[in-house]
This record gives structure tokens, sequence and C-alpha cells, in this order.
């Protein structure tokens, strides 16, 4: 293993503060990373990590040597790279996290596109909506929607994501129609519960100091955006969801738009990388074939940043 590779081992153990989980993040054995980072602190003569038997941590020295590494890496793959930013055809591997409907319904129906133009570019692309850890998970770069949390993180705001409340017309038949918030007391909605916490998303509409929101009376409640829209073509009540994700039931009339002037608040939609200062060529050539795909298709809003 060149020193470099020994500078990339010490980064991601690190970075997961674990051999085991680095080990499996690199997909190489826990040894190589263990014999790894005891060849690197007897190159530099210092012990760069605390070693407990649930974690380890940065010595005063490693967290110096570790910034270094953070410097160094990029410039020597800039430099490996120098007779090739020329090249039409980036190849490479890069690791990416969407969410599950975003992924399955806008970026992979559009990837035939990008690999037309960039055929030697391999994605790794998760689509769930769980919040993964993008260091501990090695993932060069995530989609999200929603306000963030970890502020370690590189983000690039691509614009709001526009929400709106629909509803099928066989609902409005049978229970009228909702025009303003003091009516949604006789109005039922599908509940939508994360997946993650169980909690129940309340109604959220404007009010001239901020919004307010209302648990519904609901007959069913849900926990996927798929379910959440097929009850709600069902008839079975009002919801509130990205206009991109119904907009194609909108235009055949199977929904209809109500509360038109008591939207939700948009949400922001994000582009996370890890901390790292360097962006590989795959990883550059596959956010700026993205990011434009995503403002149309995603119906976003860019001009209220």
């Amino acid at each position: 293993m060149d020193r470099i590779d020994l500078f990339r081992v010490f980064i991601r153990v690190v970075d997961c503060g674990s051999f085991v989980r680095a080990a499996d993040v690199m997909s190489i054995p826990k040894s190589t990373v263990s014999f790894a980072i005891a060849e690197l602190e007897r190159r530099v003569g210092r012990r760069l990590l605390n070693r407990t038997t649930r974690s380890v941590s940065l010595t005063s020295d490693g967290r110096i040597f570790y910034e270094r590494c953070l410097d160094v890496i990029p410039q020597v793959e800039d430099t490996e790279n120098l007779f090739r930013q020329n090249n039409p055809y980036p190849k490479g591997k890069i690791k990416v996290d969407v969410p599950g409907r975003i992924g399955r319904l806008v970026i992979a129906p559009s990837l035939p596109e990008f690999f037309l133009v960039y055929p030697y570019v391999e994605l790794e692309m998760g689509v769930s909506d769980r919040n993964v850890n993008l260091v501990e998970e090695g993932i060069d770069c995530a989609l999200r929607v929603g306000e963030l949390t970890d502020s370690t993180l590189i983000g690039k705001r691509l614009g709001y994501l526009k929400l709106i409340n629909v509803v099928a017309p066989s609902y409005i038949i049978r229970n009228g129609i909702a025009r303003v918030p003091s009516d949604l007391a006789n109005h039922f909605a599908i509940n939508y519960a994360s997946p993650t916490s169980g909690r129940v998303q309340g109604w959220v509409w404007p009010e001239e100091d901020g919004y307010n929101s209302v648990i519904m009376r609901s007959q069913i409640t849900v926990n996927s955006a798929e379910a959440y829209i097929a009850c709600c073509l069902a008839g079975l009540g009002m919801i509130q969801i990205p206009q991109y994700d119904v907009q194609h039931h909108l235009e055949s009339g199977e929904l209809v738009e109500v509360m038109n002037d008591f939207r939700p608040e948009q949400l922001p939609v994000t582009l996370l990388y890890p901390h790292r200062k360097h962006q590989s060529k795959p990883l550059h050539v596959f956010t700026s074939w993205v990011e434009p795909l995503l403002k149309v298709k995603l119906m976003l809003d860019t001009e209220h940043y």
C-alpha cells in the first residue's frame, strides 16, 4: 500500500470513528486497515489515533495530520489528472443517495441520456427516504429535501419545492370543497406518518405571522408517498404534496387543487457533499447534469433563495 493509500485509509477511519466501519465502507479486511494505520504511525513517528474497544479518536498530532491529509490528497489527484482535464470521457465510480420517488420518477428515467454522454462513469445510487451518513457510508453526494440538521456538510441549495393541496373529484362530490382553513374541521385528510419517527404530520397553512398546522380528521394513515397519493386518488381525503409528484394527475383531472391561497411552506432542496474540498471529475459531471434536471422536473422555485 503506497503512502497516499495510507492517507486515504486514515481519513476513512477518522470519518467513521471505527476500524471495522472503515473496512466495511472501503470493502477491505479489517486487518488491512489496522496494518495501514500502524504503518502510517510508524512512518510519521507519532501516535495519530486514540483507540478504545468501541471507537477511535484523534490525538492532537493526529488532528494536525488529518487536516493536512485533506489538503494533500486532492492535490495528488489533481496532479495525476493533469493531462486528462480535456478528456471528454471521465472515468470512475461515484456513490450518491437520493429520496425514493425522486430517484425512481425523475433521475432513473433520465440516466440513459447521462450515460450516453459519459459512458465510463459508474453510478451507485441509493434510493431511499432514510437519512444516510455521507461520511460513514462513503457517499460522494446526497440530495436532501427539507431543512438541514448536519452543519458539518457542504450544501448547495438548488431551489424550493412547491407544495399544493389536492383532492379527488369523487371526494368533493361526497364532502364538498374546502376553500379556507376554517373549513378544515368539516373535512378529512389522509394522514402521513414519518417512516423513521412515526410522527404524523399536521395540515399546514400560512397565516400573517407564519404558518399554522393541525392534525386533521382521517380514516387512514400511511407512511409512503405512493400510498399517500393512491389513497387520495381513491377519494379518501385531501393531501399536501409536492406539485411535481401529482402534476400528471392534475393534468388528467384525476386530482384537483384546492385552497390555492393556503399552500404549505415550500421545502428547500439541497445537494450535500462531505467536508472534502475536492470533487472528482465523474462527480462534477454528474452534479452538473443532475442540477438542471432537478430544477425542471421538480418544478423548483429558484427565485426566492
